[in-house]
C-alpha cells in the first residue's frame, strides 16, 4: 500500500507542477478562503455572475475560474486527493 500511496504522490507532484499560476491560486484560495471545499467556492462564483453577494472577488474572467475548477476537480476526484496539501503560490 505504500508504494500505492507514493505512485500518487508522484503522479500529483508532476500534475501541480504543471499548473498555471491561476489553476494555483485557486487550489490556494480553496483551502484557505473556503476550507478545502470547491463547492462553496462555486457557489460564490455563481452568485458574483449573478450580481449576489459574494465573499471574495477571485477573477475578472468568472468563466474561466469555472472551467479550471472543473479540471482541479476532476483530478482530485480521480486521484482522491486533495491538490490544497500540494499547492503553495509559489512553485
Amino acid at each position: 500500500m505504500t508504494s500505492g500511496s507514493s505512485s500518487v504522490d508522484k503522479k500529483v507532484e508532476r500534475y501541480v507542477s504543471k499548473l498555471t499560476s491561476e489553476e494555483r491560486m485557486l487550489v490556494v484560495l480553496k483551502r484557505e478562503l473556503y476550507e478545502g471545499s470547491w463547492s462553496d467556492m462555486l457557489e460564490d462564483l455563481k452568485a458574483r455572475m449573478e450580481g449576489r453577494p459574494y465573499i471574495f472577488k477571485l477573477a475578472q474572467r468568472i468563466s474561466d475560474d469555472l472551467e479550471r475548477i472543473a479540471k482541479l476537480q476532476a483530478f482530485e476526484r480521480d486521484n482522491e486527493v486533495d491538490l490544497g496539501k500540494y499547492v503553495e503560490m509559489n512553485p
